[in-house]
């Protein structure tokens, strides 16, 4: 992996005003698996003993923090780890790892010993992609891939992340989230070796430029492309065109990614093979369910159906979650009774109209980090969350052992991508093969102690199906 000859840090800035947030319409299977535990080699080393600015006005005040009101909540950071009160910007500093590394650009990399700790904790919390680190690490399925990765950082991306580097792969990473990104992890990657440009509170123009770090490296060119919302296939579509028609594959893990996915392929714009994570089985039973909760809709769950319009005014708390724009208007929020919370599930920030909010007449009072009031004239307020962005990893945190599954998933569809011969995958979007779904599943069940009975031959041959798998058909709802 190689390094800038210059300041990577430094805050000049790449044109990136034509680039928006909003969802993007219009942008411009054999593999061994071998045995073995593996070292991090090359571009990583591990050690082993180890908000977004809100627009200030004079309608906005600030409350003073108390000790527990600092940003020590969110994906498990430690207290003030994410501090967005530091007063030298990340673009402007420079910074070093242990090894005289300098291709990052984090918050502090002297925070990195504690989101080591927190890595090797979630390590122990995710079976299924360390058992497939152990398993492929010394085949090296990834050598040659060169991955730019746009997900949220946290712990848990981490151990992927790591994970793709054992298996041969050089990458390059930055955040889809401008508010997710836990500090301290995203330093113990720099120190050990990673090139990754994310800080939680980034600005939209940081934002943008974070993820043009990772595809403008001198003297590196991406093949591969692991997507979390589609905001990295979007910037190099739309910046580098001729870089996106060289890559070998995108492999994307949201619903919003993957819809922008089939819009590009539906325009005839998708010149590449991508394969969408989002759908994949044994992905859907655990990281939709019970990390997005999409199965709210289910009124077998204990849930009515109703429109917002006819019940906003008794809520106590409003969750979107649809991936589209201005589903929750000021009209509604207006009509919100006193202490309404109002927050944002999807993965852009669009289904609240934030913008909204920011006249005159309202007051926004910071109660903490992600934490708004919002206040009417009359004295009504309302409770904004992470304003109005991707609410779980802004001011939560994700159960580790789901996440395993989906990086799990990720892995193997980047494996899948980057080794299928030539012809396999056309410029379209595929669902993961059911085999590698199936595949995922078994790599968790040790687990939970379990014990599946394998078929008979003659059971197998009266179901029509090979013993091994797999043993649902592409068109099977679970």
């Amino acid at each position: 992996m190689s390094t800038h000859d210059s300041n990577p840090n430094a805050s000049s800035k790449s044109d990136l005003s034509h680039v928006s947030d909003g969802p993007v319409t219009d942008p411009g299977s054999s593999n061994k698996i071998g045995d073995g535990d593996a070292a991090f080699k090359g571009q990583i080393k591990v050690n082993n003993k180890s908000a977004g600015v809100l627009k200030k006005t004079n309608r906005y005040r600030s409350r003073s923090l108390s000790a527990s009101s600092t940003d020590s909540y969110s994906s498990a950071s430690y207290t003030e780890s994410s501090s967005e009160e530091e007063d030298i910007p990340p673009r402007e500093k420079e910074q070093k790892n242990s090894d005289g590394f300098s291709d990052f650009c984090v918050r502090n990399i002297n925070q990195h010993k504690f989101g080591r700790r927190e890595i090797e904790i979630a390590e122990q919390e995710m079976p299924g992609i360390m058992a497939l680190r152990k398993r492929a690490g010394d085949d090296k399925p990834l050598k040659g891939a060169k991955i730019i990765g746009c997900t949220h950082i946290n712990a848990q991306t981490s151990v992927l992340i790591e994970t793709l580097i054992v298996l041969g792969a050089q990458v390059r990473w930055s955040a889809c989230n401008i508010y997710s990104t836990q500090n301290e992890v995203a330093a113990a990657l720099a120190e050990a070796g990673v090139p990754i440009f994310a800080w939680r509170g980034e600005t939209e123009e940081d934002f943008w430029w974070c993820i043009d770090r990772c595809l403008s490296a001198h003297n590196w060119q991406p093949n591969m492309v692991l997507d979390d919302g589609g905001d990295g296939t979007h910037l190099m579509l739309k910046k580098y065109p001729a870089l996106f028609k060289s890559i070998k594959g995108i492999v994307e893990e949201s619903a919003t990614g993957v819809h922008r996915l089939y819009q590009l392929s539906k325009a005839g714009k998708l010149t590449v093979p991508a394969m969408n994570v989002n759908d994949s089985v044994t992905k859907t039973k655990f990281d939709n369910l019970y990390c997005c909760r999409e199965s709210i809709i289910d009124s077998m769950d204990g849930f009515r159906v109703v429109k917002l319009n006819e019940v906003i005014r008794n809520v106590d708390i409003v969750v979107t979650a649809t991936g589209n724009k201005n589903v929750v208007t000021r009209e509604h929020m207006d009509k919100m009774k006193n202490g309404c919370v109002v927050c944002n599930m999807g993965h852009s920030n669009t289904e609240i109209d934030v913008n909204s909010l920011r006249t005159p007449d309202l007051t926004w009072e910071k109660v903490r980090s992600q934490v708004d009031h919002v206040i009417w004239p009359d004295g009504k307020r309302i409770i904004l969350l992470a304003e109005g962005r991707l609410v779980n990893l802004s001011c939560s945190s994700l159960p580790s052992f789901v996440v395993s599954i989906t990086a799990a998933t990720q892995a193997l569809a980047l494996i899948e991508l980057f080794n299928a011969p030539q012809g396999r995958y056309k410029s379209d979007v595929y669902l993961l093969p059911k085999k590698m779904d199936e595949y995922v599943a078994s790599l968790h069940l040790p687990t939970f102690d379990a014990h599946l009975t394998e078929l008979s031959d003659d059971q197998a041959k009266y179901m029509g199906l090979n013993k091994a798998g797999p043993f649902k058909p592409n068109y099977y709802r679970y």
